[in-house]
Formats: structure tokens, C-alpha cells, sequence
């Protein structure tokens, strides 16, 4: 035990205050206790020892990190009414926090989407002249639309804008003969309307009757070139919120259809527009954009950040040749889905119904306003009870379904004293939130009994937490001794063992105490000067990696950190591979990065392996959610996340390099592809375009091929049956005839036979002898 305490002192012995003991490390804690034999530097250790050496549990400064939570009202289960207020999807709503730097606390977040909950949809659409079919089919869109969704919720409304592109050269046809009907001259199509950036033509009504009326009345336009300005449409109806009729208490769901891709920011410099979007409203008093030649696209950064502002999930609803790029996006725009649109925009209900159940069953967490010294760490628990270390997500829910999320706080440092931060966590596209307040434990409650000229401390110092800070040319632990006061007792005092140096010759002895000389490199301190904050191990010449503290020539590690250079991380989120599991389940994490165990494996998490057994299998998934929108992975985050992979399309195969991959589809087809790992590291996967499909056969040749085959299995038969019969009777006629040669020769060469004759009729004969026969007698 002994030994135990001299370590812990040269630990954490360096401190002077008790303000300093508790930033060394969470462990650490300080005797206010008034202790006479006790020196400064004695104060700071871990409470068990503290105690050990005889200071009360009472005068023990060691504060934890803690949390309480402030209002914690019950999730519903269904939503109650046309207002919706009390309608609450996450638990607890308002949580406090006192945190301790390197002290981390945890609390858990509940969250349960409800049933019947009210939705918003607003319908934008491109009338560029490429459109002109989709806005046909769409004319009774609102009934039908309405009628699908009211199976969903009781409490639906709809709204419709559309959206071309900014009326300015190079996007659009601007010569004066095209500026009324920019359409003067193409035959397909001799009369259209002028381009325009965005239109308000219905806000958010549930007179779904007024959506078809609006869409009637509506024409088609045309553009020069072939992206699109559904960028700046799609941002105005996010910020123009009281305009657009967004409800607080609602889901958002905007749909955007577009047959092509669209303009991004800076492609307005094309046309002289160097100012950047703003993220304002600018509808004028016509409901039109009134910015679209004043300011360049928004970018895709600003988008997401408005678009989460106001709650919305967009739905792109894109045709197959866009599908991919639209896809990546989603990845870079929180609560944003991805759907093919046919041709005509004939499956546009399904679409938004899919998309719909899609986005609720599932839920994400974001944090807003995050204060960068707060360290936050995710664990999510979905409804398989299994916890998902990193991950702040789950999907595949069913409405009502309730999951949780561990969220562990950690403090890097100490601001200010009296600082207090806050910040939001949310479910993505929810209105309802969990206010986090944080304020921090970096102070002691013993300062608030300092005295000042305390005659503890011989009225010539400040008497605080069991401690005497002297005024300028006092010294000792009362301040009774003057600077320069040694004598011989005091250097013996001062000597940490006979025959060494007095103060280990970095100090000098005044008082019966030892007084370290400063140094450059940093600071000196112990009973006897014994130990410094400088002479400890470096990594890539950085003290303790910058993760830790050097204390007496050894470092202490931050909370995260191990290793006698404190550049071993224990963290394992860089670990986790995107399936949630440790090193893809092919190695171990070992200082916060994976070491692959399974032969063939590499990567960041171990998730490359063209070699391993299961390989095929998880690239399929990849395949079939890129390509066919089809698999586990069809939900479009899923995909993106787990599926970052390069993939080619090629009408054969036929590298030898590669690991050749093959599966069985839903139609009993062959899809192929090939698994290879890049120079760069990254995974390429080359696909075929289609899945190989054996064709159909033909009834009529199947038919006749039966009909033709039984036919030729009789005839078959009757020719063997023939020839067994002739060869068995060539067999008896020569035996026949082998029998006749032999019965001539018989009777040609016996002598005792001789001809009959008969003298009397053959009847006479019979007669005689009483006998009548029908044939001859010998």
C-alpha cells in the first residue's frame, strides 16, 4: 500500500491548487483538510489513498460528472387531434449536465414515431418542355393522391410549385423573338411559356380538389440547356415557410420531380452571377422567385442545413438514368430519399407512398449547435435489443416501434468559470428535440470558504482548501518564514535521502521546504524538486503524443489514451465497419485502428477481402440496391452508407485478375460481376448490365418436340418388336425345314414301305367294321 501511495504521489503530486489537482485527471482528488504535517504538494491524489493517509471523507474534493434531467414528459402513442401540441416523440425533452473534463457521463434518449401523425406534402415539379407527358398524367394527381394517403394519416395537405430554370443566357432562350414563347419555331412544340426560376402556385391546403384546378391551368416551358434550376425552387420552399404553409406539428414531405439533373452553386458565374445564395426567402407578392437572376445556385451544404432547419424530407423523384446521382446526394443531405420515376410519371402515387413508409421506418439522430470542447458518442439500440456502438440510426421500424440511444458526454476542457453551453439533439425531420444544458465542474466547493490575511496563515496570506498562499517574500505552510531564512536543520530537511543534493539541486531549501527553481522547458515541483512536467516519452517528438501529461517523468494519459507515450487510443468508433461490427468481424481494434486477422483482409475496418468466404455475398447487396434498387440495402442511406464501392458496367466480363462473383436473382437469371481491389485501395466492382436470362420456350415447339418424341419411342419400339419376331420366326421356319429334309429322306429310303391301294370305296370299308371315320385308315 505504501508503495501504491508514493506512485500516486509522483502522479499527482504537481499540483498547487486544488483547482490544478482536478484538471490533471478524473481520477484525481484534493485534502482540504488543515493538516500540519501535510506539504502542498501532498494534497492531490486519489481518494483512497487520501483517506489511507488520514484525511476525512469530509475535506475529500473529488466531483463527478452528472446529469439530471429537467423535463421528462411520457412519448405518445398516437396523435390526438388536429392541433397536435401534446403529441411527443422523444424522452426526455430538456436534460442537464455538469460535466468534469476527461469525466464522461452517459444518458439515454428514447424515440417513438406516432401513429396518425398529420402530413404536409408539397408537390415541385419541372415544366420544362421534356416534362410535358408527366404534367398530363399528373392533372387528378390530388384526388387519387389524397385517397392513397388518407390510408395512411386522417390529417393530409397538399401543395404544388413548379420550377424551370433562371430566365438569363446561357440557361435559357433570351433573343427577343423567344421571350414570350420561347418554343417560336420548334415544330414538336410551337407554344410554351417564358422560363422562371420557382413558382407558389397552391400553398398547403387539404382542398386537394384546388391541387387538380392549379395543375389544368398549367404549361409547359423550355430551356437552352439541360440541367435544371430545382436547387433554388427546392430551397425557396423550405425558408418561405408561412408562404409555403409549413405546420410545426406536421411531417414535411417535399417531392421534387425532374427527369434531369440539376444546377449546382457557382454554375451561375456562367452567367455573371458571382453572389452567393443568401438561404432567404425572396418570394414577391406573385409567389414567384424573385432572386433567380440576382444570386447563384445554392449549394448542396446550404440546401441540407435549411432543409433540416425547417423539418422537411425531400424525395427526389428522379427518372432511372439519373438515379445514381441523385442517390449521392442523399448522402450529403440529411432526411433525403431517392425514387425511379417512369416514364410519364405514371407510378408517381406509389412512389410517394413508398417513399413515405420508407422514411417512417426510420430514425436518425442529429445534433445541432455542438460546442467543439464536448466529446458525444452514440450507441443506438434498435428493436433487436442489440447495442450498435457508433451508430446514431435504426431503420426497418414499424410505426409505433420505440428505440434508444445511448449518448455518452465527455468535456475536454475547463472554459471560463460560470460558462454555460447548450446544444440540440433531434430526430431528423421531427419537430421534437432534447435540449441539452452543460456547465462544468472545474471548480472546488472549499474555495468558497477562502479567507484573506488569515491568521492561519500569519495574517500574510490567503487561507484556501487546507492551503496557505503566501504573500510576495513569505514562505512556508503558515507564511511564517522570510525569503533567504536557511540553516543547517532546514538543509537536512530538504535532502530527499542522505548524500543527495539539497532540493535535488533544482531548488532551494528556505523554511524546511524545498522552493524549485523555474526552467524553461516547463515546470519543476515535488517535496524534494524531484520531479518535472518535461522529462517524460515523446511520440514524433510531441510529449506524451499531446495526449497526455507528463507528471514526474511519467505520462498520464488523457481519458482515451493508454501506452507510456499515451499514443495508444482506446476509442473503437473508427473501428466499427459500416455493418456495425468490430473490424468487419475479420480483426481486433487495437489503439483506436483495426488489425486484420483474417487472410486477405484490409482496409480502415477490415472490409476489404476479395478472398474471404463471404465476400460475394456482401458486394451483392451492393449490387442489387445500386443497380436494381432491389435487396437489403434498398433503403437509399443504407445503401449509400454501407455500399461506397466503385461500380462499372460492362457488357461481358473477362479480367482474370479478378474474384468472379455469381448469383441466382428474383427471376431466376445469372447476375455476374467481379470484385478487385484498386491501387488507390479502393473497391471496384464491375457488373454486367443485365442479369443472364435463359430464354422462354416456345409452347408450340415444346408441344411438338412431346408429340414428336412419344411418336419416335412407339416407332422405335415396333421396329424392335418386329425384329425380335422375324428373327424368331426365321428361327422356327429353319428348323421347320431341317425337320421336312429329314422326314423326306426317311421315307424315300425305307424298304418296307410300300404305296396302299385301295380295291373298295372308302365308305364300304367303314362300313365293314362297324366304324364310321372322316379320314383315311393305314
Amino acid at each position: 500500500m505504501k508503495l501504491k501511495d508514493e506512485l500516486k504521489f509522483n502522479l499527482y503530486g504537481s499540483a498547487t491548487s486544488c483547482e490544478e489537482c482536478l484538471l490533471i485527471h478524473p481520477s484525481c482528488a484534493w485534502c482540504a483538510e488543515e493538516v500540519s504535517t501535510w506539504t502542498l504538494f501532498s494534497r492531490c491524489d486519489l481518494s483512497q489513498n487520501l483517506i489511507y493517509r488520514g484525511c476525512e471523507a469530509q475535506f475529500i474534493e473529488h466531483p463527478r460528472s452528472v446529469s439530471s434531467i429537467l423535463k421528462n414528459t411520457p412519448l405518445s402513442s398516437k396523435s390526438s387531434g388536429s392541433t397536435q401540441h401534446d403529441v411527443i416523440q422523444i424522452q426526455p425533452q430538456k436534460i442537464s449536465l455538469s460535466l468534469r473534463p476527461g469525466d464522461p457521463t452517459t444518458f439515454e434518449v428514447q424515440v417513438r414515431p406516432v401513429e396518425d401523425y398529420p402530413v404536409d406534402l408539397y408537390y415541385l415539379m419541372d415544366l420544362s418542355l421534356s416534362m410535358k407527358d408527366d404534367l398530363d398524367t399528373i392533372r387528378n394527381l390530388g384526388t387519387k393522391l389524397a385517397e392513397e394517403m388518407k390510408k395512411l394519416t386522417s390529417n393530409f395537405r397538399l401543395g404544388f410549385g413548379t420550377f424551370v430554370d433562371k430566365n438569363m443566357s446561357p440557361f435559357s432562350y433570351t433573343a427577343p423573338k423567344y421571350q414570350e414563347n420561347p418554343c417560336n419555331g420548334y415544330k414538336p412544340f410551337p407554344k410554351c411559356i417564358p422560363s422562371f426560376g420557382f413558382r407558389n402556385l397552391l400553398s398547403l391546403t387539404d382542398k386537394v380538389d384546388r391541387f387538380n384546378e392549379e395543375v389544368q391551368k398549367q404549361m409547359v416551358s423550355r430551356n437552352r440547356d439541360a440541367p435544371e434550376g430545382g436547387f433554388d425552387a427546392i430551397l425557396q420552399a423550405a425558408v418561405c415557410k408561412e408562404r409555403i404553409g409549413w405546420r410545426k406539428e406536421a411531417y414535411h414531405l417535399l417531392v421534387f420531380a425532374t427527369d434531369d439533373v440539376p444546377h449546382l452553386a457557382l454554375d451561375g458565374k456562367l452567367a455573371g452571377l458571382v453572389q452567393p445564395h443568401d438561404g432567404q426567402c425572396h418570394l414577391n407578392d406573385k409567389n414567384e422567385y424573385s432572386a433567380s437572376t440576382k444570386m447563384d445556385y445554392p449549394s448542396l451544404a446550404l440546401l441540407g442545413e435549411k432543409l433540416a432547419e425547417s423539418n422537411i424530407f425531400l424525395i427526389f423523384a428522379v427518372t432511372k438514368r439519373h438515379y445514381v446521382l441523385y442517390k449521392n446526394f442523399t448522402a450529403l443531405i440529411p432526411g433525403t430519399t431517392v425514387e425511379i420515376l417512369d416514364q410519364s410519371s405514371k407510378n408517381i402515387i406509389q412512389l410517394i407512398v413508398t417513399a413515405y413508409n420508407n422514411i417512417r421506418s426510420k430514425v436518425e439522430l442529429s445534433v445541432w449547435d455542438h460546442p467543439e470542447d464536448l466529446s458525444l458518442a452514440f450507441t443506438a439500440i434498435c428493436q433487436d435489443g442489440q447495442p450498435l456502438p457508433g451508430l446514431r440510426k435504426c431503420a426497418d421500424l414499424k410505426i409505433g416501434d420505440t428505440v434508444s440511444f445511448n449518448v455518452s458526454i465527455d468535456a475536454q476542457n475547463c472554459p471560463p468559470q460560470g460558462t454555460q453551453k447548450s446544444f440540440t439533439i433531434k430526430p431528423v425531420g421531427f419537430k421534437d428535440r432534447l435540449e441539452v444544458v452543460v456547465d462544468y465542474r472545474c471548480s472546488c466547493g472549499c474555495t468558497r470558504l477562502t479567507q484573506a490575511n488569515s491568521s492561519r496563515c500569519s495574517s500574510v496570506g490567503i487561507y484556501a482548501c487546507g492551503t496557505c498562499r503566501c504573500e510576495p517574500g513569505y514562505r512556508g505552510a503558515h507564511c511564517e518564514c522570510g525569503e533567504g531564512e536557511v540553516g543547517t536543520a532546514n538543509l537536512a530537511a530538504c535532502r530527499e535521502a542522505d548524500g543527495k543534493q539539497v532540493c535535488s539541486g533544482r531548488g532551494e531549501c528556505t523554511c524546511n521546504q524545498c522552493w524549485c527553481f523555474e526552467s524553461e522547458f516547463g515546470k519543476i515541483y515535488g517535496t524534494f524538486c524531484e520531479c518535472d512536467d518535461f522529462s517524460c516519452a515523446r511520440h514524433k517528438g510531441i510529449l506524451c503524443s499531446g495526449h497526455g501529461d507528463c507528471h514526474c517523468g511519467e505520462c498520464k494519459c488523457h481519458a482515451g489514451y493508454i501506452g507510456d507515450n499515451c499514443d495508444c487510443s482506446t476509442e473503437t468508433a473508427a473501428c466499427v465497419s459500416e455493418d456495425g461490427r468490430m473490424c468487419s468481424g475479420r480483426g481486433s481494434c487495437v489503439c483506436g485502428r483495426c488489425q486484420c486477422t483474417e487472410p486477405g483482409a484490409f482496409g480502415d475496418t477490415c472490409e476489404k477481402c476479395p478472398t474471404c468466404p463471404d465476400a460475394c455475398a456482401t458486394k451483392r447487396e451492393c449490387i442489387e440496391c445500386h443497380l436494381f434498387n432491389t435487396g437489403k440495402f434498398t433503403d437509399n442511406d443504407t445503401c449509400q452508407r454501407m455500399c461506397k464501392d466503385e461500380i462499372i458496367i460492362k457488357e461481358s466480363l473477362n479480367d482474370p485478375s479478378t474474384v468472379l462473383c455469381l448469383y441466382k436473382t428474383e427471376n431466376d437469371c445469372v447476375m455476374k460481376f467481379t470484385y478487385s481491389e484498386h491501387a488507390s485501395g479502393q473497391s471496384v466492382l464491375t457488373a454486367l448490365k443485365e442479369p443472364e436470362c435463359a430464354a422462354a420456350p416456345d409452347a408450340a415447339t415444346v408441344l411438338l418436340a412431346v408429340v414428336g418424341s412419344i411418336l419416335l419411342v412407339g416407332i422405335m419400339l415396333l421396329a424392335i418388336w418386329k425384329l425380335v419376331i422375324t428373327i424368331h420366326d426365321r428361327r422356327e421356319f429353319a428348323n421347320f425345314q431341317s425337320a421336312r429334309s429329314r422326314a423326306r429322306y426317311e421315307m424315300a429310303s425305307n424298304p418296307l414301305y410300300k404305296q396302299p391301294i385301295s380295291t373298295q370305296p372308302v365308305e364300304t370299308v367303314f362300313q365293314m367294321h362297324g366304324k364310321s371315320y372322316n379320314g383315311g385308315v393305314h
